[in-house]
């Protein structure tokens, strides 16, 4: 039987604190993911959302899917209601997908208490809306609602309700672990016991896990170990509560780990491009930490792991991050040795190899300025500067010389508060003074000296100052903290670099990442040649 990944993104992952699609964001959300490879993508439900409606009429003429199926979800039929007189069971036709997917009762106690109905009305609800749904041309899947807690509570009611759906021309009944309470043990108990109860195969089942117990990926796995071949998640993992089985850890374990070939071919190495493209339409910042698609998943930081990863990245790497989209990164800190520094040069495009007193230099100058806070961790272009000035003919000479800086605040009758920056420097020989306001000290900085760089280096006007982050080194405190600046800057090729800048005044740390982020990004703009033609005699700062 066929392996089925069914992804719910739009429906159960919208169901995120905080998250809300526009129809726009949902169509191309599901772009993504057919990208991906998935088999199903799960819409929403038409009929009860109207947003979702909207989704599924527009998804008929905008929506040209190569590798998914397009479901909507709804529930069964009504207690006491003909199935052919039902508006929602109408609402799920209308919305002319290939398949559908049905949410069931499957807790007496829910049947009882929430439906207030009896337990063979439950049963003819699930029959009556399969048999129509099946009857119209629809695949139908059904979603067993609070299965495994019944399943603990009334084995024998719960188990009727999987062999109603399958008797009447169910594709799937999925196990659903709605309140996510399980541990990977009791998934697999709880298969073997209703297989043989019913006498059926566990690839008529599907798994749909909650995170709850941080299990949803551990118990989706230890079903499909039990012969499930029919899984359920969302794009990293977005959902109520702590959300649901992250489908790219799913989806990535099942095909490097259980060799099970669930994807198109080529699509695995798109997981990480579709996991960010997400995360950017639901407003949401990437964790870095994510398993597979984080930044930070194949990132090194202890010495030890760059000296076996020289030998072979295997050694501290599970898999190839290629194979998801990822990379491998080496971190620089103070617990990087040279073994790490010549990793990192290396991925930055230097080769310290053959320069083994620069390497000896770099790391101990590395080491010596993490002792005073600095952090290049995450700001590989001042990590690459710092490598590069220990380099014959690799430096890239600061593009001006600093003769003062001066910041005034001004707090004006209506309330406004206006920083003005002035920034003296000597560029190609030639003195200039310039003054800009900003809406803090270190906008102003920036503005004013662009304004005084830019008639030189007309490249800064498509530099852009992306992100500006501030911290509090441990072991200092008050308003005579230490603090780390860190500057993320931006240009209109689509390349981004951060810097990093340390000192007690939070201006002079801004000043010494900005700077940086100058000197960088000429040098990128420019071919990454040494160098900015100065006239002998202009020494950088």
């Amino acid at each position: 039987m066929t392996f089925q990944v069914y992804d719910t993104t739009l429906r159960d992952g919208a169901q995120r604190e905080g998250l809300s699609y526009s129809v726009a964001d949902k169509l191309a959300v599901a772009r993504l993911l057919d990208e991906f490879g998935v088999g199903f993508i799960e819409g929403g439900w038409p009929g009860a959302v109207p947003k979702d409606t909207e989704f599924f009429r527009r998804a008929r003429t905008e929506l040209e899917l190569r590798h998914a199926v397009l479901v909507a979800f709804g529930a069964t039929r009504r207690a006491g209601r003909q199935v052919d007189d039902d508006p929602q069971v109408r609402s799920l036709l209308a919305a002319e997908t290939p398949a559908v997917t049905l949410v069931a009762k499957a807790d007496l106690r829910h049947v009882q208490r929430a439906l207030r109905t009896s337990a063979d009305e439950n049963l003819a609800m699930v029959h009556d809306t399969v048999t129509h749904l099946v009857a119209q041309g629809r695949r139908v899947f059904v979603d067993g609602e609070h299965f495994f807690d019944g399943y603990r509570d009334d084995p024998g009611f719960t188990s009727s309700v999987v062999e109603a759906a399958l008797a009447a021309g169910a594709e799937r009944f999925v196990l659903c672990d709605t309140n996510g309470g399980m541990l990977p043990s009791q998934v697999t108990a709880v298969i073997v016991d209703l297989t043989a109860r019913l006498g059926v195969s566990a690839e008529q089942l599907g798994i749909h896990t909650q995170d709850d117990t941080a299990c949803a990926v551990a118990n989706t796995i230890a079903a499909v170990e039990a012969g499930v071949r029919h899984v359920q998640g969302t794009a990293n993992g977005y959902g109520e509560r702590p959300g649901n089985a992250d489908l790219f850890a799913v989806v990535a374990n099942l095909q490097l780990k259980l060799g099970l070939p669930v994807l198109p071919e080529g699509c695995l190495e798109q997981m990480v491009r579709v996991s960010r493209g997400i995360a950017e339409l639901a407003t949401i910042v990437p964790d870095d930490h994510q398993a597979y698609v984080g930044a930070a998943a194949f990132a090194h930081k202890a010495g030890l792991h760059a000296s076996a990863i020289k030998v072979d990245p295997l050694f501290y790497n599970h898999i190839d991050p290629q194979l998801v989209g990822n990379r491998m990164r080496i971190l620089v800190t103070e617990m990087a040795g040279r073994a790490s520094i010549e990793l990192k040069s290396r991925e930055l495009g230097l080769e310290l190899a053959d320069h083994p007193e620069t390497l000896d230099r770099v790391a101990k100058r590395v080491k010596e300025l993490e002792a005073e806070g600095w952090s290049f961790e995450a700001a590989d272009a001042s990590f690459e500067l710092l490598v590069r000035s220990e380099l014959p003919d690799a430096a890239p000479p600061r593009p001006f010389t600093l003769e003062s800086y001066r910041i005034l605040v001004e707090h004006r009758e209506d309330g406004a508060v206006v920083s003005e920056a002035t920034v003296k420097v000597r560029v190609r020989g030639e003195r200039v003074i310039a003054t800009a306001e900003g809406n803090g000290p270190v906008n102003a900085l920036d503005e004013a000296l662009r304004t005084g760089l830019v008639m030189h280096y007309p490249e800064l006007r498509d530099f852009e100052l992306a992100d500006y982050k501030v911290g509090i080194l441990a072991g200092s405190h008050g308003t005579g903290a230490v603090t780390r600046v860190l500057v993320e800057t931006s240009d209109r090729a689509g390349r981004d670099w951060t810097t990093v800048g340390v000192h007690p005044n939070v201006v002079e740390a801004s000043w010494d990442a900005l700077v940086d982020a100058l000197t960088y990004g000429l040098d990128q703009a420019r071919g990454g040649r040494s160098g900015f033609n100065r006239p002998a005699g202009d020494e950088a700062r």
